[in-house]
């Protein structure tokens, strides 16, 4: 048993591999590498198998998405410590250690994130993580250092470290035991929040969720499914109803509701925009969203008595945005 895997996903990406795997090797000696193949078929595994002989390889029969495929990974493998590092990101020296050293002095630290830097813009934060995530309580998600589509520029602003409430799934490092007990990522998301959704039950069983931005990485972003993909915009939407249906507690209804309504609203500006696929991927989630209540109810954990939720925006991210034009982090006031 390794103290800490790294767990790259693969799905067609044997460009991305070549490209930053040599950088994860040079950078994360002492630690096992492990690549996990969604069923491929531009002959990844073969690539792998010729190319970084080193490295474990799992070969899954499907290709389960990021979630599904994770969880079908991690159960093969023992550690203490798991990285869900993405295919497409570029590590950098020391990059890992130091986080490791935090989370055995911590233990109530659940999960942590590096900061997340731009791999084509490197002097600015890249809109998978930025420098930690946040969530508003209409649960509208987004992060130090990029709010909705606005990316700041990385001036040292958010270089402390600190408690947040959700961790990018793009170089997620994760206490193992901590990601069982919480019941690993949900399969049911496909792509698109699960980390957020993780990282919310995580909290409820009393762990901490934490940025180190003296660790940082640059990511290419956008490798999957890009913002113009329709099948995106379905993901996104009904992924955030079936995560706050699932881990809110108070005011559960009344917040949906709302979300359903700004939704709407949503899918009318799509509508506006002259892009009527994403308005049809708006309907296609809700009632998607609709036919998984009841299985997405038996997921529920109840809160621990000692659990406290770091990173929750008490205030409408979206009206901050739009009608007070505060569009960094340092605006807002919590």
């Amino acid at each position: 048993m390794s103290k800490t895997a790294i767990v790259i996903l693969n799905y067609n990406g044997k460009h991305f591999l070549e490209k930053f795997l040599p950088s994860v090797l040079q950078y994360s000696q002492g630690h096992s590498v492990y690549v996990a193949d969604n069923a491929s078929n531009d002959h990844s595994v073969e690539f792998l198998k010729s190319r970084f002989p080193e490295v474990n390889i799992i070969e899954l029969k499907e290709n389960f998405g990021y979630a599904g495929g994770y969880n079908q990974a991690l159960k093969q493998i023992q550690a203490d410590y798991f990285v869900l590092l993405n295919s497409d990101i570029e590590v950098t020296e020391n990059w890992l250690d130091t986080i490791i050293g935090k989370m055995e002095e911590n233990p109530n630290i659940g999960a942590v994130q590096p900061k997340i830097l731009s791999y084509h813009n490197k002097e600015y934060f890249e809109y998978a993580g930025a420098s930690g995530g946040f969530i508003d309580y209409l649960g509208y998600p987004f992060c130090r250092g990029r709010i909705f589509d606005t990316l700041e520029k990385d001036n040292g602003q958010y270089n402390d470290e600190r408690p947040i409430f959700w961790a990018t799934g793009a170089c997620l490092i994760v206490r193992s035991d901590a990601f069982f007990k919480a019941g690993m990522l949900d399969d049911t998301f496909f792509a698109h929040q699960e980390e957020i959704d993780l990282c919310w039950r995580m909290q409820k069983l009393g762990y901490k969720i934490y940025i180190y931005p003296q660790s940082k990485v640059y990511h290419v972003g956008g490798g999957t499914l890009n913002a113009t993909n329709p099948r995106k915009t379905f993901l996104n939407f009904r992924n955030n109803l079936l995560l706050l249906h699932k881990n809110l507690d108070e005011k559960r209804f009344s917040i949906i509701f709302t979300r359903l309504l700004l939704d709407g609203l949503a899918g009318i500006k799509f509508l506006i925009d002259l892009k009527p696929k994403h308005t049809l991927a708006i309907i296609k989630a809700h009632f998607a969203f609709y036919a998984l209540m009841k299985q997405n109810k038996q997921k529920r954990i109840s809160a621990q008595a000692n659990s406290k939720t770091d990173g929750i925006y008490p205030k409408s991210i979206l009206k901050a945005y739009y009608l007070k034009n505060q569009k960094t982090f340092n605006q807002l006031k919590f």
